[in-house]
């Protein structure tokens, strides 16, 4: 069985690739610029598989898992550009989300019948 790919490891593994494969990162800006490309390629199949948009031609043959990986790729190379652990990062916005929205979603009536 293959072993699971932490956090922290796909940050390694995309600055190994980055560094030997794809010879260098791209600017933090351009970077920006690609992830916000990839947000609208989900977006884009979002609107088609569970939306109420039809496929185009161009759009059949695409997979929402590779879309995400996409998105999730860009986004670990800006993070390794900037010196953000993902990781701890991850953990540190959980301890906020449980202070701020322990019981906040709890009481709303909208997303609790």
């Amino acid at each position: 069985m293959k072993q699971s790919i932490t956090i922290r490891d796909a940050q390694e593994l995309v600055d190994k690739w980055i560094t030997t494969t794809g010879v260098r990162y791209f600017s933090e800006l351009t970077n920006m610029a690609i992830l916000t490309e990839e947000v609208g390629e989900v977006a884009r199949l979002m609107s088609r598989l569970y939306g109420d948009q039809s496929f185009k031609e161009s759009d059949k043959g695409k997979e929402l898992a590779d879309e995400l990986a996409d998105v999730l790729w860009v986004l670990i190379c800006i993070a390794n550009q900037t010196g953000v652990d993902l990781t701890a990062a991850l953990e540190k916005n959980f301890e906020k989300k449980n202070i701020r929205d322990g019981e906040r979603h709890k009481g709303n009536e909208k997303i609790n019948p």
